[in-house]
């Protein structure tokens, strides 16, 4: 009697996802396996990844590739859906999809990867926020910001028109806002007087990064017109403007809003311990601590990148090495082979900063390495080349899907 295949399910078709499925079938390519030893699904609402990273640019035609032809190449079934329910005891994931013909279908698994990344955190106690602030953390909302702006054209020219306010002084926060000054004139005018602020709650910018880095950004921003304020909170939001704690009222029709993020929330479905950003602990191995059969990876997974202390971030540049690992270890846990802890010893960080240029640093401490023009080389080539998945060809994606590559950016 012939038994069904074993089977790993990923969730989330980002870069951890992606990564994930593709080194998993690498795994059972280098077990000496045939194509469907052990089924591979990945489920995502669209066999797309877009990219992330990108969606602070103005021209965004080509910030998404579909995966298809990659998935087929290696043999990943590709099932269309949301995953809604997560159940660990029967190892069963409910979830809904446009193409099926009853509400809610189940997928079942014998290893899970989640992968299902972060969105944008929202207060609720910021009045407004919901209703009148813009974003750029998804493409369909960035493509709204986009038509927003270019609507601002065909209204008389204000204070409130001509300005935009970011709420967030972080990396999204510091490289839209370094967009909006040129963006701003090639919408309204050369010649208008357009205004953009930042509003950071803590008292300095970019309080998330070492320190070498910030004189250069504050630098940057300056030398574009863009008026940095720290030690802002943000207390309502409305069509007008927004108003901070203290009071001070801004004028505007753009208010951006880039404040922080947060763990997708399916991992609140699954009984283990979370951080403050709701990040599922995991072990070396991306194993999801207490809960058998289950990895965790990209920005949903709280784990060491080394022996220092250094936590993975929230970043693409994690979730590459993090997708790899976790698949490659789901596959070998299936297969009874030995896990592979997780490890990426080198960090380096890529920030563009507008007309100025773009920052490259390296290293924890982020010692500065390349600015202005040389700087935005490294970061066309980081948005154009590295973070783009492998070509649809078997040997190239195995390659590219070893968990132990370790890509220099510069």
């Amino acid at each position: 009697m012939a038994f069904p295949p074993q089977k790993i399910v990923v969730v989330g078709a980002g870069f951890a996802g992606l990564w994930a499925a593709l080194s998993a079938a690498r795994k059972l390519h280098l077990a000496g396996k045939p194509d469907g030893f052990v089924e591979i699904v990945l489920i995502a609402p669209e066999p797309v990844l877009c990219m992330r990273p990108r969606l602070y640019e103005s021209d965004l035609s080509d910030a998404t590739v579909s995966l298809t032809e990659l998935l087929n190449a290696v043999s990943v079934l590709y099932v269309q859906g949301t995953v809604q329910q997560i159940n660990v005891e029967t190892k069963t994931l409910a979830y809904i999809s446009n193409t099926a013909t009853t509400p809610m279908a189940t997928l079942t698994y014998d290893r899970l990867v989640l992968a299902t990344g972060s969105q944008l955190f929202r207060p609720q106690n910021i009045s407004g926020l919901a209703e009148y602030s813009w974003d750029v953390d998804q493409l369909d909302s960035t493509s709204k910001l986009d038509a927003h702006l270019k609507s601002l054209a065909a209204l008389p020219s204000s204070s409130a028109r001509n300005t935009v306010v970011v709420c967030g002084g972080g990396f999204t926060g510091v490289e839209i806002a370094a967009e909006m000054p040129q963006r701003l004139r090639e919408i309204l005018g050369a010649q208008t007087d357009v205004r953009v602020i930042v509003l950071e709650r803590a008292d300095t910018i970019s309080p998330e990064m070492a320190a070498p880095p910030r004189p250069v950004i504050a630098e940057a921003l300056a030398s574009l017109g863009i008026v940095v304020l720290t030690g802002q909170t943000v207390a309502s939001v409305d069509a007008e403007g927004v108003t901070t704690a203290d009071g001070t009222r801004f004028a505007s029709m753009t208010v951006i809003w880039t404040a922080g993020m947060r763990a997708s929330t399916l991992t609140a479905q699954i009984p283990a311990s979370r951080d403050s950003l709701g990040r599922l602990v995991v072990g070396q191995t991306l194993n999801v601590v207490g809960v058998e059969s289950v990895y965790a990876t990209g920005d949903i997974a709280h784990v060491y990148t080394d022996d220092h202390g250094h936590l993975a971030l929230m970043s693409c540049q994690h979730a590459m090495y993090m997708g790899k690992a976790a698949g490659n270890n789901a596959m070998a846990d299936l297969l009874g082979l030995t896990l592979e802890p997780y490890r990426k010893a080198q960090y380096s960080m890529c920030l563009a900063l507008g007309q100025w240029g773009a920052l490259v640093t390296v290293g924890w401490e982020q010692t500065i390495s390349l600015v202005r023009g040389e700087g935005q080389k490294v970061k066309t080539y980081v948005n154009t080349q590295v973070i783009h998945p492998p070509p649809p060809n078997r040997v190239e994606i195995f390659a590219a899907a070893d968990p132990d590559v370790q890509l220099k950016l510069y």
